[in-house]
């Protein structure tokens, strides 16, 4: 009888699993966070950008793509601001000096965020640095990228350009 209830939980964990990460498919609504926002000492929620056409990028100060990504980030942020686009940056590192040594050399305008904890990264299915998500205007993931290499700004840009128009 033991086993069977072993049996009976593991299932019930694994259906709950599979169901949390199902949350993150193509075309579903992404999660609403509250962080700790660096730039305004604030919180800062996801819901505060919606209308707008979101690049969220899970990042950390020890990733080598990332500091290919925010340099063409920044520029692609300076050129589609003003048409409804936001970048959301949400850093990884546990030590915010480490953060704050990174966006020295490669310095942000638009916003950052801090999940020390990781606890937004895992409900997002966070598994590569960075990773990043295209939320459109409605607040429906509508693209999932990991990694990063310079090439990937194009295909980015040409996914946000289209979201925008829509």
């Amino acid at each position: 009888m033991h086993h069977f209830y072993q049996t009976l939980a593991g299932t019930a964990l694994a259906l709950s699993m599979s169901m949390s990460a199902s949350a993150l498919e193509l075309n579903s609504v992404a999660p609403d966070f509250s962080l700790p926002n660096i730039k305004t000492h604030t919180v800062s929620h996801l819901s505060e950008y919606r209308g707008k056409v979101i690049y969220l990028d899970f990042w950390a100060s020890w990733c080598p793509p990332c500091r290919t990504s925010f340099p063409l980030l920044e520029t692609l942020y300076k050129k589609q601001q003003a048409k409804g686009f936001a970048i959301v940056a949400i850093n990884m590192d546990e030590e915010s000096e480490a953060m704050e040594r990174f966006l020295t050399l490669y310095p942000a305008s638009f916003d950052v965020l801090r999940d020390p904890e990781g606890v937004w990264a895992d409900t997002y299915g966070v598994e590569a640095m960075p990773s990043s998500f295209i939320i459109d205007k409605k607040g429906m993931i509508r693209h999932i990228h990991s990694g990063f290499s310079k090439a990937d700004i194009v295909d980015i840009e040409n996914k946000i350009v289209k979201l925008l128009a829509e």
